[in-house]
């Protein structure tokens, strides 16, 4: 059985939703350049034997639409290369990789793009979801619930199945992290703290030049180049963040200080047959060595790191004391906390999103799996580190967890 194993990597600037460097940007054209520009990586692999180019998108619709990941192929010029647009909201782009990686080992292809991208700036123009009228009615007693404590806060949560009623299967994810913060204890100091620190890391690493080995620059229709992330911050404290007003509930504890933004941004891997690339004289990156994907209640989607992350540790046949480098998306403070300690993991320690994540650089949904795939390999080679661990909650009541071992 082939391994299969990560031979390009490249991600996009972050911008900020609507507001940003890349508000003008329509997300097929973006995607585009990025999968050029992980192309260029590799020029001894004929595009030509591509596979198949899967491309994740969060909310596959308006500019998102329309089977984007063969739009990108055509845009390309690959004409002979199919392609599939494939949603698991926020690890669309770990699914993508998922996805390369069983065709690989099953024998059915050799050379596959996993690809990323959300443009939050065009959902203007329509996206998959949030259409009048198009929630089953089976959940409207759910959504009252959610709606109540946004309204006037709540200072527990309890699951709705222990009662015989339906969870929240549309609850907005900032309500997520106010359940999973009552449910867990976690304080809105130690969740100021964490942005502070994810703010703090991404401007240690910037200095450093860290993100310069992963970021492509995109071109801008007007022909400016975007060269660096919106989100960054310099100087941030913890005086300054504390006083920040909870944007969920009025008793909240989620701020714009301890959760990611809204943002646009693209990213590609391209994934081959260990096979593939020794014929062709590539060494690869790294070595995809398993994943995981779980669920568990809507209403607290926060902890899906937990269960996905053992399952693919367990696939592995590792502990989390073989693992170098932990990266676990930060949708919030609220639910990197309780995952990471439920992992035996200090969130402010030095293995878990040591360059920062995405309080400080963003969160474009389609994008995050396969950006924090770079982030994390660009990581492990700037320490000299192998093992690798992504992982990130997932809208709806999901967790996903990919394992990879650097080679080069």
């Amino acid at each position: 059985m082939p391994d299969a194993v990560i031979v390009a990597a490249a991600r996009s600037p972050i911008g900020r939703a609507r507001k940003g460097s890349l508000a003008q940007m329509r997300p097929d054209d973006l995607a585009a350049q990025l999968v050029r520009a992980a192309l260029g990586q590799v020029p001894a692999l004929d595009a030509a034997a591509i596979d198949d180019l899967i491309l994740g998108c969060g909310l596959p619709g308006g500019e998102q639409g329309y089977n984007m990941a063969r739009v990108v192929a055509v845009l390309l010029g690959l004409d002979t290369v199919p392609g599939t647009t494939v949603t698991r909201y926020c690890s669309s782009s770990v699914q993508t990789t998922r996805m390369a990686l069983h065709a690989i080992r099953a024998g059915e292809g050799d050379v596959f793009i996993s690809a990323g991208v959300e443009t939050v700036s065009r959902f203007d123009r329509g996206s998959s979801d949030f259409l009048p009228g198009t929630g089953n009615p089976l959940f409207a007693e759910a959504g009252q619930r959610t709606a109540a404590a946004a309204e006037a806060g709540a200072d527990s949560w309890a699951d709705p199945r222990d009662v015989g009623q339906l969870p929240d299967v549309y609850i907005a994810m900032g309500q997520t992290a106010e359940n999973l913060a009552r449910a867990r204890g976690i304080t809105r100091e130690e969740m100021d703290r964490f942005g502070v620190r994810s703010q703090n890391l991404a401007e240690e690493a910037i200095k450093s030049g860290f993100f310069d080995a992963e970021i492509t620059p995109v071109t801008l229709p007007d022909g400016t180049l975007v060269t660096a992330d919106d989100g960054p911050r310099p100087g941030v404290s913890y005086d300054v963040v504390s006083q920040l007003m909870p944007v969920f509930r009025p008793n909240g504890l989620v701020t714009a200080g301890n959760c990611c933004p809204l943002n646009d941004g693209a990213a590609a891997l391209i994934v081959t047959s260990d096979t593939r690339a020794r014929a062709l004289g590539i060494t690869p990156l790294a070595r995809i060595v398993s994943t995981g994907v779980t669920a568990l209640s809507p209403e607290i989607m926060g902890l899906g790191p937990v269960e996905a992350s053992r399952q693919a540790l367990k696939r592995a046949g590792m502990t989390m004391d073989d693992v170098d480098l932990v990266e676990i998306n930060e949708a919030f403070a609220a639910q990197v906390i309780p995952s990471a300690r439920d992992l035996g993991l200090d969130p402010f320690g030095d293995k878990v999103n040591v360059h920062g994540g995405a309080i400080a650089l963003g969160h474009p949904y389609g994008m995050t799996g396969a950006r924090i795939t770079a982030t994390l390999l660009n990581g492990l080679a700037a320490r000299d580190k192998s093992i690798g661990l992504e992982t990130m909650c997932v809208g709806g009541g999901q967790g996903m967890a990919i394992i990879v071992e650097r080679l080069s």
